[in-house]
């Protein structure tokens, strides 16, 4: 198989587990995320772009800890790859609640609405801190 299909399916894969990823978290955080976007909430925009850089962190890690050489072994890494994503949501999600229960002082979900920008980038640092923790364990 080519190195040029490998990364065409990896890209797709990737890019569909970063959506997805976008979008449950959009249904976990009480935003409207698009609308917020679109509204110039800086706080929100933070925050999906901890999702994007964080999942595109663990999805490359995932890559690159299966060498492919047929494409029975390209299905084997895309599927790794899927299961590490879901596992990267689902410890963003872990994280993202973790530190608004230990931190009594404010409310993310709060914040997020209120258009606080800190807060999304508290939050940005989280997620991107939850993929480096996932990805080292892939690596």
């Amino acid at each position: 198989m080519t190195a040029a299909l490998e990364t065409l399916v990896y890209l797709v894969v990737g890019l569909a587990a970063m959506m997805i990823g976008y979008l449950i978290i959009d249904l976990i955080i009480p935003a409207d995320f698009p609308k917020e976007i679109q509204e110039g909430n800086k706080a929100v925009g933070w925050v999906s772009a901890g999702i994007y850089a964080g999942l595109g962190f663990i999805i490359r890690s995932a890559i690159i800890s299966f060498t492919v050489s047929d494409g029975q072994e390209l299905l084997q890494g895309v599927l790794n790859t899927a299961i590490y994503a879901v596992i990267g949501i689902a410890a963003f999600i872990i994280g993202y609640f973790a530190v608004d229960i230990v931190n009594k002082k404010f409310n993310f979900n709060v914040e997020i609405q209120n258009k606080n920008e800190a807060a999304g980038i508290m939050i940005f640092g989280i997620f991107m801190g939850v993929a480096f923790i996932v990805s080292g364990v892939i690596q």
